[in-house]
């Protein structure tokens, strides 16, 4: 499970078996039990969301919007895919 980054104690990160064929560019926010999964493109969304409150919600979304390049350079470097 590579972890792009941590920040306020949530773990971004995503599996290194991102399914067969694979799912677009994403990422998964993990804090105390609580996860959520965004899509990147064509803008951030979430995909699921397990528990996460609305104003935690829309400050992971801001989050992942102001990282979306770094989050994308660590998939397409792990998963070894251009950009």
């Amino acid at each position: 499970m590579p972890v792009v980054f941590r920040e306020r104690g949530f773990r971004f990160y995503f599996f290194s078996n991102e399914g067969d064929p694979r799912e677009p560019p994403h990422i998964h926010v993990l804090k105390d039990g609580v996860d959520a999964k965004l899509w990147l493109y064509p803008e951030v969304a979430y995909a699921d969301n397990n528990g996460f409150d609305v104003r935690t919600r829309r400050w992971i979304a801001a989050i992942v919007e102001a990282r979306r390049n770094e989050i994308e350079g660590a998939w397409h470097d792990h998963f070894g895919t251009g950009a």
